[in-house]
């Protein structure tokens, strides 16, 4: 039987007199201890300490190195909530490791509150893009936020008067649990508090009857994208998606990713979506990041090159969007790559890359369907109906 010899403790404002005994034991006992240095300043003892390695990714490295000694790494919070015991858990063996908990910020922040952690949305930007909290401002939803620094609560303010949530309540909460505990209320589009780097967001989205509506489920409006007028418009957008069906933290490939409207769905549709979206044309792949931007998803990654070639290197998909560059060679590639169960979707527009699908279709099997869209417009002094180039798509998934 393997002997642990690596304990994670979350700690809190209150240091090591917040620990239970057997807890504090294991810390007092420790040959090693690593974290940061507001935690070193919390205990006492002879270890050896070691700072967070720079880069970070050197720390399994670091404790590796010292198997067998008593080490201890000291987290805030919960080690396994968005901290750094995940981290360590995908690389160092379990039965080597002794988790031990503590109560987090989101459980104090939401007893500060008075809230259900079961009724809201829990999310870090701390060492993030802060943007990616804008998908998350929805009518009436509660979000509590780790931050990364003092300003990041003006920022998320910003984010919500812009988008017609300004009077959303805000709540920064700063060392919970400790002899230095603040708590500073406004709302967000009079928010001008100067409150301390390490703390957690509370925001109560509260929507006026302007405000955008941008709902995780695929099929934005056409106009919240950037595009020069090719893109995948909303109603094919909706069926595309629900074929492609995202996934938490599974990845798409957008071959012609064009402004980027199928990938930034995509990553909106699931926590932790990832996509990589292949286009050759630079203003193109500057659109799509402007739109990721402002959409909330600012990790999508966009890949300069024409395929099949642009295909070479890149991470296995879960799921595959061709919506442009179609070709039987570019098929054979993408297919070729897709991962077991994984998803492939081709939309046409051209007669050329219908008979491409259709071809394929017959080849391959899978799903072949026509979507025709008419959306009603002025005519005169009435309403008529304008259609939408018809598009052909094929879906398949890999079995």
């Amino acid at each position: 039987m393997t002997t642990p010899w690596l304990h994670i403790v979350g700690i809190g404002e209150d240091g090591i007199a917040g620990l239970t005994p057997a807890t504090r034991a294991v810390v007092d006992a420790a040959e090693v201890v690593v974290g940061g240095s507001r935690h070193h300043d919390l205990i006492e003892g002879d270890a050896e300490r070691l700072a967070w390695p720079s880069p970070f990714d050197s720390l399994i490295g670091e404790l590796t190195k010292r198997e067998g000694k008593r080490v201890v790494v000291l987290a805030t919070g919960d080690p396994l909530w968005y901290s750094v015991g995940a981290k360590i858990g995908r690389h160092i063996d379990p039965s080597h490791i002794v988790y031990h908990p503590q109560v987090g910020a989101f459980q104090l922040a939401a007893a500060r509150m008075g809230w259900s952690m079961a009724d809201l949305e829990t999310l870090t930007v701390h060492g993030r893009p802060v943007e990616q909290m804008i998908a998350f401002i929805q009518p009436n939803i509660r979000l509590l936020v780790l931050t990364t620094g003092s300003e990041t609560p003006g920022q998320i303010a910003r984010f919500l008067t812009e988008r017609g949530f300004g009077k959303s309540r805000m709540s920064v909460l700063a060392h919970m649990g400790g002899k230095d505990e603040a708590r500073f209320d406004g709302v967000a589009e009079s928010w001008s508090h100067e409150v301390p780097e390490f703390n957690t967001l509370a925001v109560e989205c509260v929507a006026a009857p302007d405000a955008a509506l941008l709902p995780r489920v695929p099929g934005l409006a056409d106009k919240l994208f950037q595009s020069d007028g090719t893109m995948t418009k909303q109603e094919v957008r909706a069926v595309t998606l629900a074929k492609l069906m995202p996934m938490r933290g599974a990845l798409l490939w957008d071959i012609g990713t064009g402004c980027g409207s199928i990938a930034i769905e995509w990553m909106r549709g699931a926590r932790y979506a990832r996509a990589i979206g292949i286009e050759p044309r630079a203003d193109r792949r500057a659109m799509a990041a402007a739109n990721a931007l402002a959409l909330g998803v600012p990790k999508l990654d966009l890949v300069d090159g024409e395929v099949p070639a642009a295909l070479d290197g890149l991470e296995t998909p879960d799921a595959i969007f061709i919506g442009g560059g179609l070709s039987e060679a570019v098929f054979d590639a993408a297919w070729a790559e897709l991962k077991p169960l994984g998803r492939l979707v081709a939309n046409a527009v051209t007669i050329e890359s219908e008979m491409c699908l259709t071809a394929l279709h017959r080849k391959h099997g899978g799903q072949l369907v026509k979507l025709s869209v008419e959306r009603a417009e002025p005519l005169g002094p009435h309403q008529g109906w304008k259609p939408l180039r018809p598009v052909t798509q094929w879906s398949l998934i890999k079995r």
